[in-house]
């Protein structure tokens, strides 16, 4: 029970600290006396946990109560001495006040039914007893929960009975007291609704209420919720439940602002307490450990539901690892640590002197008797000694409160004034009755009074952060269309005003980049992906994006779908925000939007085909390939890619399925790819996902959606023509089984090394050229696709080199380009000019769509995007780059 206590200790403090003890507490002097062989062991300079012993003769209550009795001198003296450290001492609590609970739950079990398992009733600790930390003197303050299927329970008992019965028993059994004093005192007000509910609640009423009803004070409360007790499988299936509630991955940032609401109210309530000095209140004073607890919680109800490592239930646990994650600043974790455990240590000398549930400094001598316990030597000194710690902890805690910032006035005049001071200049007097229209909830975002209050407390934020954008009056343009497009924008408000950063990003995405706020004013929630400290950084490999939509709380084929499309919209929107931010290469971008839908390709064909599978089986010796092409197959996307796919099938076409509704393989595998193509491309709630593109399968919109491997082979030798082998440089197997996969492969390296029928390549390649150029010519004057020397020009000459020298085989056209170089078949600064283009249609796909000349703002970030100094640097490299591609497509040979 007691593992966080070291074995037999021999330290020469010990006696010293026994010497404090008798000489100023009065209940360890108590239990000095009533404990005589500790207190014999301890003035020889000895602890041993081996005294702290469980008699299972005894009754229950008696035996616990003697044992407990037995921790508080062993703790309070190892504590006095120095050799037991605050997480020893909590742990050891905490593990005895677990195993009471159990034993008096089950002997109220046994007690009424004698031949029952204790099955069917668990507790749930909360607070401290739940994260660990329990206080010398602390209350308990579990849930008692029971399962009506499970419960033991006499003949025409109802389960609500019986349960209530056995909690009372238990509770009794443990704050009873006697000579030899009680166990624990219980609260159980934290219950949902307790002055109504019964005192223990069937599990299936409290899921219900945690899941609809709960307040804010209580999803904080759970995050140090723990299954203690009892039926410790149904407690874990309780809180596994519930788990949604508690760390939510869209968060309603008005629940931070309650929770500095309720630190607010219980300064008021114990105003007593608040002033530092004799009569504080440890606890819940100024600077106290309840700041240090709702410091570490409101940032772990921010991230928790992105970041489970936050999640830690202890403290000082949680206040580590939010410094690591980069939330809070390491001086202030460190300074809130130390304090803590500071301000934890005192509090037990407090509730040492007369064990009672105390956190508040005595007055007088007893301030006195409480330093000279901790071995200082008056008052003073401990007043001194927790000063420092205590206006560190009101610092910190109080930079939270951003209530008092200063609001944006509500006269026009006043208002147009401070717009063109923060930057709008002549678009001050717009911008100023696009605020009056939010103000005056034309919009129904904006309609409720509780989003109108919340508008107004992060409006000056917001302006502030636009008024700083490039182009301020564009993304104030934008903002107003996601108001008027948006649901609800509450949301979005408390986010902002909880993380003022963000807004600056925010106005950059409004002003830069349509793609973005489009898809905003759609899913305000993609904003919260930004929170995250990992949101700027690279997507990660293709494994952990797969592992990402594999997850997530889903029960069937809908779900997935919803949820692959929420990971792909948030992982895509932030990519695009690192490009806007300045943050990451175009072109590693590009590689993530491709790893991305890779993912979801792999991940949507596993979950298509096992729905497939529930009512036709499957083919035997037979199996589903995914083939990208284009960009795609390339592993280089733009945010506005489609996806390029041919589906194939191995095996005979000449089989059929084993299923329930058994089909031949050719319909098989043809209505499995039909349900692929709407897997990746039919909106769902929880949006769009991918267009998909199958026009490159053999014989191109005239053939079947799906194809036979062999059928496929004998197609791309014999039939296929030069644009679809030009098409197959860029393909590559994204789903199926290594083996299938190492076989199409093969297909598609020996059709592109020759075996396949002889073709005029340069010519076809030169028609077709000329063809898209009449019928599809550049959209504007940065097309770097369509213009002479763009992309396409670059693509057509690499494709022609490939097929004519079958050199330069690889489907990532940076990595062919720069193959074609050492070989003598390209010009040493074509990789060059290849990723300026490339760079520059992967920004301007996601802030100047329309291929026109971007707004002189816009023109900075797409510079620093392509690694330019300037835009005049931009104009003169594109020049350089486009005229190195049109004289290698003209010398194609």
């Amino acid at each position: 029970m007691f593992e966080s206590l070291p074995p037999v200790l021999d330290d020469p403090r010990l006696p010293l600290a026994l010497a404090r003890a008798r000489r100023h507490s009065p209940f360890l002097a108590l239990l000095a006396d009533r404990e005589p062989a500790i207190a014999e062991a301890a003035s020889a300079g000895r602890l041993d946990p081996a005294l702290l012993v469980y008699d299972p003769d005894a009754p229950v209550a008696q035996a616990l109560r003697r044992q407990r009795r037995a921790l508080a001198l062993h703790v309070a003296l190892g504590d006095l001495a120095g050799v037991l450290d605050l997480t020893a001492v909590t742990a050891a609590l905490t593990a005895f006040a677990d195993a009471a609970l159990d034993r008096a739950i089950r002997a109220a079990i046994a007690e009424r039914y004698p031949d029952a398992e204790p099955a069917g009733f668990a507790a749930i600790a909360l607070g401290k007893q739940g994260s660990g930390e329990l206080n010398y003197s602390s209350d308990i303050d579990p849930i008692l929960i029971f399962d009506p299927a499970t419960l033991p329970r006499r003949a025409r008992e109802e389960p609500e009975e019986a349960a209530v019965r056995i909690a009372r028993r238990a509770v009794e059994l443990l704050q009873a007291r006697d000579g030899d004093g009680y166990v624990l005192r219980v609260d159980l007000r934290l219950r949902p609704s307790p002055e109504v509910t019964p005192i223990a609640l069937p599990v299936g009423g409290a899921i219900a209420y945690y899941e609809s009803q709960a307040l804010t004070w209580e999803r904080a409360a759970f995050i140090r919720a723990r299954a203690a007790a009892g039926d410790i499988a149904l407690g874990r299936r309780f809180l596994d439940a519930i788990r949604p509630f508690v760390w939510r991955r869209t968060l309603d940032f008005g629940a931070v602002g309650e929770i500095r609401a309720l630190s607010h109210r219980i300064r008021d309530h114990h105003a007593q307490g608040q002033a530092f000095g004799p009569g504080y209140d440890l606890k819940r004073g100024r600077g106290g450990i309840r700041e240090i607890e709702f410091f570490a919680q409101i940032h772990q109800l921010i991230h928790g539901g992105r970041d489970p490592v936050l999640r830690a239930p202890a403290t000082r646990d949680a206040l580590t690892e939010l410094a690591i994650a980069g939330w809070i600043e390491v001086t202030d974790a460190e300074a809130l640590t130390e304090a803590y455990t500071l301000l934890r240590t005192i509090e037990h000398r407090v509730q040492m002197i007369d064990d009672r549930q105390t956190h508040r400094l005595p007055m007088g001598e007893g301030l006195d008797a409480v330093a000279r316990l901790h071995g200082l030597v008056d008052g003073a000194a401990l007043l001194d000694r927790l000063r420092p710690a205590v206006e560190r902890v009101g610092r910190v805690y109080d930079a939270l409160d951003d209530s008092k910032r200063a609001g944006l006035s509500r006269d026009p005049l006043a208002l147009g004034e401070a717009l063109a001071a923060r930057g709008f200049g002549d678009g001050a007097v717009a911008a100023a009755q696009r605020i009056a229209a939010w103000r005056a909830g034309l919009y129904p975002a904006l309609r409720s009074a509780p989003a109108r209050d919340a508008l107004e407390a992060v409006l000056p934020t917001l302006v502030e952060a636009i008024g700083h954008a490039p182009d301020p009056q564009a993304a104030i343009t934008r903002l107003d269309g996601m108001f008027e497009h948006m649901p609800s924008a509450i949301n979005i408000f408390r986010l902002l005003e909880a993380r003022p950063g963000l807004a600056d990003l925010l106005a950059r995405i409004l002003a830069h980049a349509p793609p973005l706020a489009d898809e905003l004013a759609r899913r305000p929630a993609l904003i919260d992906g930004l929170i995250d400290a990992s949101a700027l950084d690279d997507v990660g490999d293709g494994e952990a994006l797969v592992a990402a939509m594999r997850g997530g709380d889903v029960g069937d084929y809908q779900q997935r779908l919803d949820h692959v499309r929420r990971v792909v919209g948030e992982t895509r929107f932030a990519l695009g925000a690192q490009i806007v931010a300045g943050a990451a290469d175009p072109l590693a971008v590009g590689a993530g939007y491709a790893r991305v839908a890779e993912a979801a390709v792999r991940v949507l064909a596993e979950a298509t085909i096992a729905e497939f599978a529930r009512a036709h089986g499957t083919v035997p010796n037979s199996e589903f390939v995914v083939l990208a092409l284009g960009r795609l197959g390339g592993g280089v996307l733009t945010h506005a890619s489609d996806l390029d796919l041919v589906y194939l099938f191995t095996g005979d076409f000449h089989a059929e399925s084993d299923g329930p509704k058994p089909l031949g393989a050719t319909l098989y595998y043809n209505r499995l790819a039909s349900r692929m193509t709407a897997a990746l491309s039919v909106p769902t709630a929880a949006g769009p996902l991918y267009p998909v593109d199958t026009r490159l399968r053999p014989s191109g919109g005239q053939g079947p959606l799906a194809v036979s491997l062999d059928s496929f082979a004998r197609y791309q030798r014999e039939d296929a023509w030069t644009w679809e082998h030009m098409a197959l440089t860029r393909a590559r197997p994204v789903f199926g089984s290594e083996a299938a996969c190492a076989a199409t492969q093969a297909i598609i390296d020996a059709v592109l090394a020759g075996d396949r029928r002889p073709r005029d390549v340069i010519g076809d390649a030169r028609a077709m050229r000329a063809e898209m150029t009449r019928h599809k010519p550049a959209a504007g004057p940065l097309d770097v696709k369509l213009l002479p020397g763009g992309l396409v020009d670059l693509e057509f000459a690499l494709h022609v080199r490939q097929l004519v020298h079958h050199a330069g085989l690889d489907p990532n056209l940076g990595r062919a380009v720069e193959r074609l170089v050492p070989a003598g078949l390209a010009p040493p600064g074509l990789p060059a000019a290849y990723r300026l283009l490339a760079r520059l249609l992967i920004a301007m796909r996601l802030v100047a769509s329309d291929a026109a000349e971007p707004a002189e703002a816009t023109r900075a970030l797409i510079a620093r995007a392509v690694g330019c100094a300037d835009w005049a640097a931009v104009v003169a490299e594109l020049t350089v780059a486009r005229q190195e591609v049109a004289t290698w497509w003209e010398t194609i040979a």
